[in-house]
């Protein structure tokens, strides 16, 4: 990126929050089918040692896109902007793993957060406002990324699972503000605060995979492993999860499975670690 960055201290402190994240995310266990601190999950390819790479890596980007976002610029020329960082730091992430994706979809989501709550603060608003601010940055991003995209050349998992499912994916999520954030599971981590920190991210984790359109698990599978992860996800929570003794034994016991089967909800860890990004954050603005 050259020198051309004076970086505030409001983005040092919201690319942290994206960091603790991304380690929280990985450490928890059992993570059903994950990388976890204590196991490689259904992955052959990748282990903790690899997040912790592929993590060090990015927390140079992550404070970039925070500091893209602290600017007059409106959403969507922040938006515009990140797009270039986010291209550098995918390409900085699969050299430093030796082409193993760790953190792809992570690196969109929370690039998209951290400039989005920095655009918050340089514009003095307050926490719940920052949803409309993702929304700002990435409307009409299916429209013009999926529904018009040339067949021919269709790269992406994202790209494929539209034309096959219509599964709108990550791109949606964004449009939509990741609601499945803002308007569930950021509650559900407050709400399970009582936990050891590792059995909260754990809980929050199952909580998400019950709603989440898992990309990562649509592109190794089909709709039908799919919803069954989520009818399994959901049993497990009426079961009381992290919060029971035959809640903690099902998700032993979904870890082993997902690991038989090469089942690895991706796209719900991803969603987990913005959820605890956007937790420090509204600790953040609440003592601002």
């Amino acid at each position: 990126m050259g020198n051309k960055y004076l970086i505030s201290k409001e983005a040092f402190a919201i690319s942290a929050f994206a960091i603790e994240a991304m380690l929280c995310e990985v450490a928890s266990y059992p993570s059903p089918g994950l990388v976890s601190s204590i196991s490689n999950g259904a992955h052959i390819d990748m282990d903790h040692y690899s997040f912790i790479k592929s993590t060090s890596i990015l927390s140079k980007y992550m404070v970039l896109f925070a500091q893209e976002g602290y600017s007059k610029k409106t959403p969507k020329e922040i938006f515009v902007a990140i797009r270039n960082i986010g291209i550098e730091a995918e390409s900085e992430m699969f050299k430093g793993t030796k082409g193993v994706n760790t953190h792809k979809g992570m690196i969109f989501l929370l690039g998209i957060s951290c400039a989005a709550v920095s655009k918050a603060m340089h514009d003095k608003k307050k926490f719940y406002e920052i949803q409309d601010i993702i929304k700002q940055m990435t409307k009409g991003l299916v429209v013009d990324e999926l529904c018009y995209m040339d067949k021919d050349k269709v790269k992406s998992y994202g790209e494929k699972l539209f034309l096959k499912y219509k599964v709108e994916g990550i791109r949606g999520q964004v449009e939509s503000g990741i609601p499945i954030v803002f308007d569930y599971s950021l509650k559900v981590y407050k709400e399970n605060s009582a936990l050891k920190l590792n059995d909260r991210l754990i809980h929050t984790l199952i909580s998400i995979m019950q709603f989440c359109e898992d990309s990562n698990v649509l592109h190794r599978h089909s709709m039908d492993t799919l919803n069954e992860v989520k009818q399994k996800a959901k049993h497990i929570i009426s079961i009381g999860g992290m919060a029971t003794e035959i809640g903690k034994a099902s998700i032993a016991e979904l870890d082993s499975e997902f690991i038989k089967r090469s089942i690895s909800p991706g796209g719900s860890a991803d969603l987990l670690a913005v959820t605890v990004f956007f937790n420090s954050v509204e600790g953040y603005f609440n003592d601002l």
